[in-house]
């Protein structure tokens, strides 16, 4: 699964809103909640997701709105359409607002899961879900990173970082883009905890790769995992 993930989960049940956050929790996701159409449409204005999971019968504001609102702003966020309506023409109403998938109640967590690990692939055109750069392969169904044959023994912290560096290679991330993916917005996130995390990485991948560490400082840009 995609662990360095953020993820808005928008429902207004709280028993099944409990349910789902724990489960994208418990894969590696990092997970914002709201309870209706207008808390979940702020967030997603004002965060950077990877993808939302939207249920259509929302209070203030419904799911087609919430979804019709970003659209109309140009957010190409990947959304995930949740329904108890399962018909043909509520599935066609959602795709045809925008949604890129849609998911009719009640759903397995495994299903729900892992379509939102396909969008998630999809917004960084991994459709695999393996990802490797020159030595380094991570496996994100497994959780696993290995690079030249060794595998690497990274805290959860450790490998959403390299995870979300890999994703991107040789484009330079910012702190507070890193930030973004090692906590939810209920977390204080402490000023050195990407450089520091950073530097146990580095350790780990030096060691494993014969002396190249692969992670870059641009200073007064941020990071970047280079390619080659």
């Amino acid at each position: 699964m995609e662990e360095t993930m953020r993820v808005l989960l928008v429902e207004d049940s709280n028993r099944l809103r409990a349910a789902v956050a724990r489960a994208l929790k418990r894969t590696g996701y990092v997970v914002d909640e709201a309870e209706d159409g207008e808390v979940g449409l702020w967030r997603a204005r004002e965060f950077a997701y990877d993808a939302v999971v939207l249920d259509l019968m929302l209070p203030k504001m419904d799911g087609l709105e919430v979804l019709a609102t970003l659209r109309g702003e140009e957010n190409r966020v990947p959304i995930l359409l949740l329904t108890a309506r399962n018909t043909v023409e509520d599935r066609v109403a959602g795709l045809r607002g925008g949604a890129d998938d849609y998911l009719g109640k009640p759903f397995a967590l495994e299903e729900l899961l892992a379509r939102v690990d396909a969008l998630c692939r999809r917004r960084f055109d991994h459709p695999s879900t393996c990802i490797r750069v020159g030595d380094l392969e991570i496996d994100t169904d497994r959780r696993t990173a290995v690079r030249g044959g060794t595998t690497l023994d990274l805290t959860p912290r450790e490998y959403r970082l390299l995870h979300v560096l890999a994703l991107q290679p040789d484009k330079v991330l910012e702190r507070p883009e890193l930030e973004e993916h090692l906590y939810d917005d209920l977390a204080s996130p402490m000023s050195n905890v990407v450089d520091a995390t950073v530097y146990q990485l580095r350790r780990k991948l030096k060691a494993a790769g014969e002396g190249t560490p692969m992670i870059q400082t641009r200073r007064g840009q941020g990071y970047v995992m280079e390619a080659s």
